[in-house]
């Protein structure tokens, strides 16, 4: 554990921007990578905060603004880093994806300098935070538009890395979200590929993309505050934020993804369940009309959980994920 902040109003704290070539245009222009830093002159704890790899997931980069609005005046020690703008390509068309070669940013890690030109991308951005060996690295992104924020914690990278990752779950448990470890093997992410460096790494998934929220950068901001806290790099708060749970649920015991039941018709989506909503098993939770509004099916939990989202489409289609939830731990499939 850290020791505990004696003369935080001692240190002395540098902000500095800056910015990381990607690509020149045809044009001659140069394409960047905004970068900021904020390093107190105290040693301490390193944190990198990362956003809009995507480039339609926004609210991140707001939050990542609104840190560094007053970190100076209440960082105590160590430094917090941040690549608030990681796809510029795709954020100025509103597109997830790079807009020049298609690919997903976020799977093209941890890159290759000679590689395509997301990879390129993603090599500028690893090599650049693992050169500063942080304690911890936390990307945002945004989920569906009606789903409550939570953070969500890659699936276990093995024992070799079990240090990393009971740190990376401590982390995330201080944010003051619901924690939800990641099913799928996404292995060309960031914060996996950070896992695998035995860097600590999460992502924070801020509800609705392609504008910004303020209430969830509002959410974004103060989980910042609660993990810096817990590092002992700013003062201690006398109120940390939780965000509101149904009872039951605790902020740091994660639950596990799931996106089941797969509908088995197509047909219009009418959902019977809400993001936070808390469902037991065999809990009605959409419908599935036909045209003239004659029900299709009906789809039912199959586990107790909590709603985390809904697709962003009434359009349902057999073998399509409509929902998201977060359940308990357990062996076996769903």
């Amino acid at each position: 554990m850290p020791k505990p902040i004696k003369h935080a109003v001692t240190a002395k704290v540098r902000n500095h921007y800056s910015f990381k070539k990607i690509m020149t245009g045809s044009d001659l222009s140069r394409r960047r990578l905004p970068m900021m830093s904020a390093t107190s002159d105290l040693p301490g704890p390193v944190v990198w905060l990362t956003a809009c790899s995507h480039g339609n997931e926004v609210s991140g980069i707001v939050v990542i603004q609104e840190v560094f609005k007053s970190i100076r005046r209440r960082l105590a020690r160590g430094a917090v880093h941040a690549f608030p703008l990681m796809n510029p390509l795709g954020f100025e068309v509103g597109k997830r994806h790079i807009t020049m070669s298609g690919e997903d940013l976020n799977r093209s890690f941890p890159g290759n300098a000679n590689g395509s030109l997301g990879e390129r991308i993603a090599h500028q951005i690893f090599e650049t935070i693992t050169a500063t060996e942080p304690d911890l690295v936390v990307d945002f992104h945004n989920d569906w538009i009606e789903s409550i924020p939570y953070v969500l914690v890659d699936h276990d990278p093995g024992r070799a890395h079990s240090k990393s990752y009971k740190s990376t779950l401590h982390a995330a448990g201080q944010a003051g979200m619901c924690v939800i470890v990641d099913e799928e093997e996404l292995l060309e992410s960031l914060s996996f590929n950070l896992l695998l460096r035995d860097i600590p790494a999460f992502t924070v998934e801020l509800g609705k993309p392609n504008i910004v929220s303020e209430l969830n950068v509002a959410y974004g901001v103060e989980a910042i505050w609660n993990i810096l806290a817990d590092l002992d790099m700013i003062a201690p708060r006398e109120t940390l934020f939780r965000y509101p749970l149904p009872q039951g649920y605790a902020h740091d015991k994660p639950l596990r993804y799931s996106d089941k039941p797969y509908g088995a018709k197509s047909g219009i989506i009418r959902f019977l369940a809400a993001p936070g909503e808390v469902v037991k098993a065999g809990q009605p939770l959409a419908r599935v009309v036909n045209a003239f509004g004659r029900r299709q099916e009906t789809l039912t939990a199959v586990r107790d959980g909590i709603v985390l989202g809904h697709s962003d489409s009434s359009v349902a289609f057999p073998g399509v994920p409509i929902m998201a939830f977060g359940v308990a731990e357990e062996r076996g499939g769903d």
